[in-house]
């Protein structure tokens, strides 16, 4: 597959700390690339130079074959980014954000066919304030979508969701995918990263441990002789949850 995106030599430094240390990699068009690592490992600050929000200190980033520090507002335009925490007005309903997101970039579009893409045409006329933590990271997904981006940035998308909005999520993310955009997220679940990503980049202290796809990363776990030190259930406590509560979303 071709590479929409080239990260090469990638720097990021506050006085004398480096929080992001000249890592590299690449993303191929149409995958899902995982960015993992611990609080403070650098992904966010990755990310945000990636999307054009925080200045690049060393390195490049080529998104689409457009240089991000030479050409950012072309880049904002190819471009969808969903935040870790969305932050909409309480008094503006779900339909008129789509509008108020299209309208930033010069156009006009259908909202309901937005919102009906996420599972929230029911919603159209709810405002902001009355929506759930789920709902509200379904509707910052369809406004960062309006434009129809190539590539769509996702940051710790299903951190404090119930266990069937993270599902239901999961499949919007998959959806997503399937209908031609590039992603590239960050997240603290393993269980997510494994279930989404084509691959994952995991960092740490800044810098890039391994890259590779999580099945291979597993078989060169265990290929290390690793071994768990209890054995591993065929569920767990939320496979029970959710047989016993349902998949279904609660709006």
């Amino acid at each position: 597959m071709t590479n929409i995106i080239e990260v090469s030599n990638l720097t990021k430094k506050y006085e004398d700390k480096t929080v992001v240390d000249h890592i590299s990699f690449d993303v191929k068009k149409g995958e899902i690339f995982g960015i993992l690592g611990p609080n403070g490992a650098g992904k966010t600050t990755t990310l945000e130079m990636m999307e054009t929000l925080r200045e690049i200190d060393e390195g490049f980033v080529i998104v689409n074959g457009i240089d991000v520090s030479k050409n950012p507002q072309k880049v904002k335009y190819i471009i969808g980014v969903q935040p870790q925490t969305p932050a909409f007005q309480d008094k503006t309903k779900a339909s008129e954000i789509i509008e108020l997101f299209a309208a930033a970039y010069g156009i006009k579009v259908k909202p309901i066919e937005f919102l009906n893409d996420v599972n929230l045409g029911e919603k159209a006329n709810s405002y902001v304030e009355k929506l759930s933590g789920g709902q509200k990271q379904r509707l910052s997904i369809a406004a960062a979508l309006v434009h129809k981006p190539k590539v769509f940035f996702l940051d710790e998308p299903t951190t404090g969701l119930d266990p069937q909005a993270r599902m239901n999520l999961w499949e919007l993310v998959k959806k997503v995918r399937d209908s031609g955009v590039t992603i590239i997220m960050t997240t603290h679940y393993m269980e997510e990263a494994e279930m989404l990503c084509d691959r994952v980049a995991i960092m740490d202290k800044g810098k890039i441990i391994n890259i590779d796809t999580p099945a291979n990363l597993i078989k060169q776990l265990i290929g290390r002789g690793f071994k768990k030190k209890h054995v591993v259930e065929q569920a767990t406590l939320e496979d029970v949850f959710i047989d016993l509560t349902g998949k279904a979303l609660r709006d």
